[in-house]
């Protein structure tokens, strides 16, 4: 049985995957006006961010730097930008 602490890495590296995945496909799916309406950075540059980040999330495994890169800016997505652009368009909050 491997030790706990690499145990622990490895479901959080597993668990962050989807994460990235999730705001890459929820980016791709949003109007390109939402975003400047929602005085967010434009639809272009947020996909390039998610998808650069699902990218480090998913090829990252052994580089806890890159990974953690990955995951900060998938979160920031889903934390700050997610809940204005689904509010510009007219979705609830949650």
């Amino acid at each position: 049985m491997p030790p706990i602490d690499a145990l622990v890495y490895m479901i959080l590296y597993f668990a962050g995957i989807p994460v990235g995945l999730y705001a890459f496909i929820h980016a791709t799916l949003q109007r390109p006006d939402a975003f400047t309406a929602a005085d967010k950075l434009t639809k272009p540059k947020w996909l390039g961010i998610s998808g650069a980040a699902a990218a480090a999330l998913v090829m990252s495994f052994g580089f806890a730097i890159l990974w953690l890169a990955g995951l900060v800016a998938a979160l920031v997505y889903i934390v700050d930008v997610k809940p204005a652009v689904t509010e510009v368009q007219g979705g609830s909050r949650w």
